[in-house]
């Protein structure tokens, strides 16, 4: 045999192999593709429709009172006056701080699906009993239990995400149900509308604001719990192949940091919380969103007094909410569609702090009430898609999931904090 004539015929066989190699790695990369984007559809239509209905109700039934105020509710609690309202405001952030974190370790333990309609359930009969309310005593109680069971929400979304997509597909999924937020003052202000004309009984207008929202959130909550999954695992929506893509690209998208492929076989363990209040980003972040949250809580909750300081009557009022709210709705949306797409958080917040900048300026440098309720406008956009930007932030640098639990449930809990002065930055001796 020719030895020049075998080597060329190794050598081609050598090509062909691997021609045939790289043939087969491009048709297995397509087809893990192809089930990536089914996964994505599935989880887009099973998981975000509810955690968007679950936290439009939760700003509805957190920020309602400021609805209720101007429809008699200071008046007929005695109220009006002074730093009672505030009160009844900042209580609502003492037990939703405290409650982040540890809620965050035992959402895997009590599964998702079960805790989080649980929650909304809780808090919707809470809301509900909030029309019973007779004195400013009964506020602040109802207050403190809606704070409560309100608490571990938003961080059990995060991490509950988290569960199911990729780093780079977060930000987007996290302004689909955050939108929610500023879409709830539109629909908020417009069920105040009607609801504020009801006088049955020995209750009159604000108190069916209460009892209507709150039925409505609690029917809603209990609704999911036939409908939301815990984990990809166990998601019954999905085939086999696809339960195991699903767990294997969270397993890859994680970099090794977890040595299971599973998050339901993760265990808890204070090294992973150890590690999370190490990490710089962790404190970084807990900063930034402190001060992107005093305006929005100052803006959500007194959205309604502001514009009845212009000297629009109640039901005008309450219509006038609607269009800003409606803005950064779509702003939230838009930004969040950017990020994911550009892969950067920090600069799209940079400009929304801009603008919201440029808002507060019309609202103190003019008399005009046109040009001040178009500052209303450039708030709203200005100051909602940074929290959504925040969220996805945090949630892609802390890995694996004990890490993430802890660190988005201290986020929270930390900025949050900036309700404190957010409650009180709008007086009744200012107005």
């Amino acid at each position: 045999m020719d030895p020049e004539k075998g080597s060329a015929e190794d050598a081609t066989d050598l090509n062909k192999a691997q021609g045939s190699h790289v043939e087969n790695l491009h048709s297995h990369a397509n087809l893990d593709s192809h089930i990536d984007s089914i996964l994505d559809r599935k989880f887009d239509l099973h998981i975000i429709p509810w955690l968007f209905g679950i936290w439009l109700f939760a700003f509805i039934d957190r920020s309602n009172i400021g609805n209720a105020r101007i429809d008699g509710l200071a008046e007929e609690l005695g109220i009006a006056q002074g730093t009672g309202y505030n009160l009844a405001l900042l209580v609502f952030y003492i037990p939703y701080i405290l409650v982040d974190v540890p809620s965050n370790w035992i959402v895997k333990h009590i599964k998702a699906g079960i805790y989080l309609p649980a929650l909304i359930t809780a808090w919707g009969i809470v809301s509900t009993f909030l029309g019973f309310t007779k004195s400013l005593a009964g506020l602040i109680v109802a207050r403190l239990f809606l704070g409560a069971f309100e608490g571990g929400l938003l961080g059990g979304i995060v991490v509950y995400l988290a569960m199911f997509y990729r780093r780079h597909q977060m930000l987007r999924r996290i302004g689909y149900f955050y939108c929610a937020a500023p879409l709830s003052g539109a629909f908020g202000g417009l069920l105040a509308t009607g609801l504020a004309q009801i006088r049955y009984g020995n209750y009159n207008r604000w108190p069916w604001i209460f009892f209507i929202e709150g039925i409505i959130t609690t029917l809603f909550g209990i609704l999911c719990f036939f409908t939301m999954p815990n984990t990809p695992g166990d998601s019954k929506f999905l085939t086999e192949e696809e339960r195991k893509r699903a767990l294997a690209r969270m397993r890859l998208d994680s970099h090794g940091a977890t040595d299971s492929d599973d998050v339901n076989e993760e265990h808890f363990d204070w090294h992973w919380v150890k590690m999370a209040f190490k990490a710089p980003q962790t404190w970084f972040c807990c900063f930034i969103w402190f001060f992107l949250l005093i305006p929005l809580y100052s803006y959500s909750l007194f959205l309604p007094t502001i514009i009845s300081g212009l000297g629009y009557q109640s039901t005008t009022a309450q219509l006038f909410t609607v269009p800003p709210n409606m803005a950064a709705f779509f702003f939230v949306l838009g930004t969040s569609f950017l990020s994911d797409k550009i892969r950067a958080r920090g600069p799209v917040m940079a400009v929304g702090c801009i603008v919201a900048i440029a808002g507060y300026i019309m609202l103190l440098a003019t008399k005009q009430n046109s040009v001040r309720y178009g500052g209303t406008f450039l708030v709203a956009v200005g100051v909602f898609p940074g929290s959504a930007m925040i969220m996805g932030w945090m949630s892609n640098n802390l890995a694996p999931h004990y890490v993430r639990a802890t660190g988005v449930g201290f986020l929270i809990a930390f900025a949050n904090c900036a309700a404190f002065p957010a409650t009180f930055i709008y007086l009744s001796k200012d107005a």
